[in-house]
């Protein structure tokens, strides 16, 4: 289990912090009419915005020479 967060604890921070970045867009930006796919719902908005996160996360994920 440890190696596991090990491995992907820079996804998982990515992700933390899109997610609180993504909430804090519907709070203070959001779409107040409702029309909005993505800032409409604080739900929506939260995990869309965490999963772009955490991909942006994983590009800067440095494999080792032994990984393939």
């Amino acid at each position: 289990m440890k190696k596991l967060f090990k491995n992907y604890k820079q996804i998982v921070i990515g992700s933390l912090i899109g997610a609180v970045i993504g909430y804090l867009y519907y709070y203070f930006i959001g779409c107040s009419s409702g029309t909005c796919a993505i800032t409409s719902n604080p739900y929506i908005s939260t995990i869309y915005i965490a999963i772009l996160g955490g991909l942006v996360a994983s590009m800067f994920n440095k494999k080792s020479k032994n990984e393939v």
